[in-house]
């Protein structure tokens, strides 16, 4: 039976028009609401440090461990025999062979079920195999991420009928490579003027529109797009996901991408002109796009930081070995104090990340926790020090470190691609949501305890009856709350004792550092909403050092939980807790800094920069130069219609 046909007529679909207060509802109504477990993170800038919930640190499966290391000592020697990375990075293309190999090692097929014909890893050894294979050339890794972290396989596995995993799942595991189309031109991180349309039509879906940014969409064959479905009668309509086939008539990949790091991406242009969709294949109803696509990142964000646990092993190793090579003054440069610091903050800030991604991971796996918002941190704070450390890698190996591996090698030296590193992870701190948008993300999450009680006291839509029942509401909760947040274990001197075992440093005052830090996070939150209400949401630049604070305690309690686990367990437990020490000390002065920096800043007068920027008052600053950028407009024309570009989709076979 047919659904009742409408007209997919595009140009009767109007081109959204939001306004602020619209796209915020659209973004809060695609949030998972509810918590129906319990969270580390959520109760961490609640003020409540639950140690218990990530120790003792949660240990993987025998058998997951087992199928884990095979496969990973697979992959590793096609790693060392078959990718040549600086070939990749020369030509700017993965050679076909490299992924077909991939392919055949079950690599497209790491977190798809074994009864699809995948290998069924574990969120913790597909970490590590994205951590392995992005050093071996950081496109692969974000091929495989692409496919697998955001690509058609995590929301069917999430949300997808049994029909739609038995059609598609086998072909992803194996043969097919798959996409993830939200982005548009003028669309980024507010998905609510999403412009590419999906109008019923019969048994299919019509879509029309361009998506931007579409990794792996030059090779895919499998997409998973974003599109709006038009309100029609007894339809809400709203923004859908569904997969598509990529050699459907109609869609053009208009053009792939360069990019100044990962030059082997597969990233392009995408149009879609009157391309029809069987509705079998919409997952979720109408309206559910953005709810999965968030909820397929609250997982899939933990693939990026593994990778970057992965750049900042290999950044230790090139900066251990070229500073004992090289010489200054007569000493190694190691040994002279202004490098020095830059290895301890490489090697301490390495473990405390992989000590994040892993029990992020490992707590995934086991399902027994809400990890949103430690998966959300992983990601900020592994993109953000990723990046740091391999700009420090870039400093210590000085001119050499600007030079590329190529010319290194041409003139007789290692070819170490210190300055390839550091393109490859800029990227990170973009992808899968900026750190400025992360830095939102997890605000509003860390605030829901105190929006769930007193959000209609600020809300200007609620009626003064809805305001007095939130204020009784808030009253309550409060009341229960605040006392809580004077005093803590934090304050004892023999609490958390068995961080400090005989004959190894003392962890235990940083844990009780971090209760105690918690608690004053907690009422630097609850003292902010209290002075700006309704008006906090645009203090950004408050909440990003909020989050920042909070990252910093999550790394530290989870560095001080691996060391506990090392030692217990008798693996190198002396070292990492030294480690662990040095990385707690570093991360006390930035989060003191940060305290610091929420009341004393220059938010107020940098608006009025701003402000005078926008405005032109100071253009005669910028009198004197020459702009070497092209013409054109600043965003491209996205209009829906025929595609006027060759087709460049070229399927891996």
């Amino acid at each position: 039976m047919s659904a009742p046909s409408d007209s997919f007529d595009t140009a009767q679909v109007p081109e959204p028009k939001v306004s602020e207060r619209e796209a915020r509802r659209v973004a809060e109504a695609a949030r998972e609401q509810s918590w129906r477990k319990p969270s580390f993170a959520k109760e961490l800038f609640l003020g409540r440090f639950q140690l218990d919930l990530i120790h003792p640190h949660p240990a993987p499966q025998a058998e997951d461990v087992r199928r884990g290391e095979a496969f990973l000592a697979t992959l590793r020697e096609f790693c060392e025999t078959r990718i040549d990375g600086a070939t990749i990075e020369r030509e700017a293309r993965i050679p076909d062979e490299v992924i077909n190999g991939l392919k055949e090692l079950g690599a497209f097929g790491m977190k798809i079920d074994r009864k699809y014909g995948g290998l069924g890893l574990t969120q913790v050894y597909y970490n590590k195999a994205l951590a392995l294979v992005g050093m071996a050339n950081a496109s692969i890794g974000a091929l495989l991420s692409a496919h697998q972290s955001i690509g058609v396989p995590q929301p069917l596995k999430m949300f997808g009928t049994q029909e739609q995993k038995d059609t598609f799942l086998p072909r992803l595991a194996r043969t097919d490579i798959s996409a993830f189309l939200l982005t548009e031109p003028d669309v980024g991180s507010d998905p609510a003027r999403l412009a590419t349309t999906a109008v019923r039509d019969g048994d299919d879906y019509v879509l029309d529109g361009v998506k931007l940014w579409t990794t792996n969409g030059v090779v895919a064959d499998l997409l998973v797009v974003m599109a709006r479905v038009p309100k029609r009668e007894g339809h809400k309509g709203g923004i859908t996901a569904f997969v598509v086939e990529a050699d459907s008539p109609g869609i053009t990949v208009e053009n792939r991408n360069a990019f100044m790091g990962l030059r082997g991406l597969e990233n392009g242009v995408t149009r879609f002109h009157q391309v029809r969709v069987p509705a079998a294949n919409r997952i979720g109803p109408e309206g559910a796009g953005l709810k999965i696509a968030l909820t397929t990142l609250n997982t899939g964000r933990l693939s990026l930081p593994a990778m970057c646990v992965g750049a900042g092993k290999w950044c230790l190793k090139i900066a251990r070995e070229w500073t004992a090579a090289r010489e200054q003054w007569g000493k190694p440069v190691a040994q002279h104090e202004a490098v020095g610091e830059k290895i301890s903050f490489i090697a301490a800030t390495t473990f405390a990340l992989e000590a994040v991604v892993d029990l992020s991971s490992q707590m995934a796996d086991e399902d027994r926790n809400d990890i949103r918002i430690e998966a959300a941190l992983a990601k900020l704070y592994g993109s953000e020090m990723g990046w740091l450390m391999a700009d420090e890698l870039v400093q210590i190996r000085g001119g050499r470190g600007f030079e590329t591996a190529d010319s290194l090698a041409a003139r007789g030296e290692r070819a170490v691609p210190a300055e390839q590193v550091l393109r490859d992870m800029r990227i990170n701190r973009i992808f899968e949501g900026s750190t400025e948008i992360m830095h939102l993300l997890i605000a509003r999450e860390a605030v829901d305890a105190h929006l769930s009680v007193a959000g209609d006291i600020i809300d200007p839509d609620k009626t003064l009856s809805d305001k007095a029942r939130a204020g009784a509401q808030a009253g309550a909760f409060y009341a229960r709350w605040l006392p809580k947040l004077v005093a803590g274990p934090g304050q004892l001197p023999n609490s958390y004792a068995e961080f400090h075992p005989k004959g190894h440093l003392d962890l235990s005052a940083h844990l009780r550092y971090v209760e105690r830090t918690s608690r004053k996070l907690a009422r630097s939150t609850f003292y902010a909403m209290s002075r700006w209400q309704g008006g906090m949401e645009t203090k950004q630049g408050f909440l990003g050092r909020i989050v920042d604070i909070g990252a910093e305690l999550f790394a530290m309690s989870a560095a001080c939980v691996r060391a506990e686990m090392l030692r217990t367990g008798g693996e190198h437990g002396r070292e990492a807790y030294q480690l662990a020490d040095v990385f707690c000390r570093q991360a006390r002065i930035r989060v003191e800094e940060l305290f610091t920096r929420l009341w004393s800043n220059t938010d107020d007068i940098d608006r009025k920069v701003v402000n005078g920027v926008l405005s032109g008052t100071y253009t005669w600053l910028e009198e004197g130069i020459i702009d070497p950028s092209g013409d054109g407009p600043w965003i491209a024309d996205a209009t829906p219609g025929p595609s006027q570009r060759n087709n460049v989709h070229r399927p891996i076979r």
